[in-house]
This record gives C-alpha cells, sequence and structure tokens, in this order.
C-alpha cells in the first residue's frame, strides 16, 4: 500500500512539473501577413516570413523541431512580427494598392504571387524572407535551420548588421 501511494505522490509530482515547464515555454505567436502589416502600423517591427508549403516535410520538421526551441520562440516574439505565408494559398492578398493572387501552374498546381515576389521566383521550401519596416527585404534563406543557425540570421536582421556586413562575413564571424 505504501508503495502504490508513494508511486501515485511520484506521477503526482511529475505530472505537475511537466505542466509547469509546459506554461513556462511560450509558444511561437504566428501573424498572417494582414495582421502583420496592421500591427507594423502600430508598433513598428522587422517582419520574418517563413515560405512553405503543406506537403513539405522540411517545413513541418522546422514547425516541430526549430519553431518550438525556446530561444527561437523567444528571440522572434520578441523582436519580429512572424509570418506564416503557404506559397500555395489560394487566397487573394492586398498589400500597397496591388492584389496577389493564386496563379495556376498547371496539372492543379500553382503558386501564390505574394510568395512569388518574396522569394524573387525562387520557389524553394521552407524558405524565410527578412524584412524592414518598411517591408524592405534584408534577405531571403532558403532551407532547413537548425535553432543556432536560424538565431544568429535573426540577431544579423534584427541588429541591422547587414547595414555594416555581408551575411557570409557575418556568418564567419569576420564582421
Amino acid at each position: 500500500m505504501q508503495k502504490a501511494l508513494f508511486a501515485l505522490c511520484c506521477w503526482g509530482a511529475l505530472l505537475m512539473s511537466s505542466s509547469a515547464l509546459a506554461q513556462e515555454t511560450p509558444a511561437l505567436k504566428w501573424y498572417s501577413w494582414e495582421e502583420a502589416v496592421a500591427l507594423q502600423k502600430k508598433k513598428p517591427k522587422k517582419i520574418f516570413v517563413d515560405v512553405y508549403t503543406s506537403w513539405c516535410g522540411w517545413c513541418k520538421r522546422m514547425d516541430k523541431v526549430t519553431f518550438t526551441d525556446p530561444a527561437v520562440v523567444e528571440y522572434l516574439n520578441r523582436h519580429f512580427y512572424p509570418v506564416k505565408l503557404d506559397a500555395e494559398q489560394r487566397g487573394e492578398i492586398r498589400f500597397n494598392d496591388e492584389v496577389f493572387t493564386f496563379v495556376e501552374t498547371g496539372n492543379g498546381k500553382g503558386v501564390h504571387t505574394l510568395a512569388y515576389a518574396l522569394l524573387d521566383g525562387r520557389m524553394g521550401y521552407p524558405s524565410f524572407v527578412y524584412l524592414n519596416e518598411g517591408f524592405e527585404r534584408i534577405m531571403i534563406s532558403p532551407g532547413y535551420k537548425e535553432a543556432p543557425d536560424l538565431l544568429k540570421e535573426l540577431r544579423f536582421a534584427a541588429e541591422e548588421a547587414y547595414k555594416t556586413t555581408t551575411w557570409e562575413l557575418y556568418r564567419q564571424g569576420k564582421q
């Protein structure tokens, strides 16, 4: 009986501590393009755009691994408006007096013209676009990233190192 009571107490303590840990780690707050544009007018921040597709395995891994890393979550939430942009979404987006739409490319596939414009037509997934407060592109970064690599890119953009050095030199620590 004592062993069962002890095991029950240990199990309860474990549940409470894991629940507390889950509450301490904030989730990444993703915005739509429209939400980020509206927020930008009230409180300017840089924009981080995750251009993805629903079928992209590396995009799903980024969501599961990199975008749940506490340091990445904290940095993105503090310094950026993170935007999820499905490169194949069918809804239109209005921005700067332009209307961006889905364009079919054949066999029921296609691309959203905002994703196309942000990536200069280089449609690989995942890809990340960093924009300054005036929606001017800082850089495009294609491919899966582990948390430390993404954090380095985030710092490059947020700390405005791009104004004084290139990404290549910064990445190598030669700024």
